[in-house]
């Protein structure tokens, strides 16, 4: 997504918040649900970080006497 189109989410879903919000008794719970939902997935997802590398099992000495 470029930035132009993550600050036009943002701000399609600060207004639509400010909306809600603003006439509390005009809302319903599901306006409310799908205003915070929106404000959630305007927000920009950090980076997926890579998982550390797992140490390699250490290898059981089966050498017979």
């Amino acid at each position: 997504m470029t930035p132009e189109e993550q600050i036009a989410k943002m701000t399609k879903a600060i207004n639509q918040a400010i909306k809600v919000l603003g006439d509390t008794f005009a809302a319903s719970p599901g306006d409310l649900t799908r205003a915070i939902q929106a404000l959630k997935e305007s927000l920009p997802q950090p980076a997926a970080k890579p998982k550390p590398a797992e140490p390699a099992p250490a290898e059981a000495n089966t050498a017979s006497s």
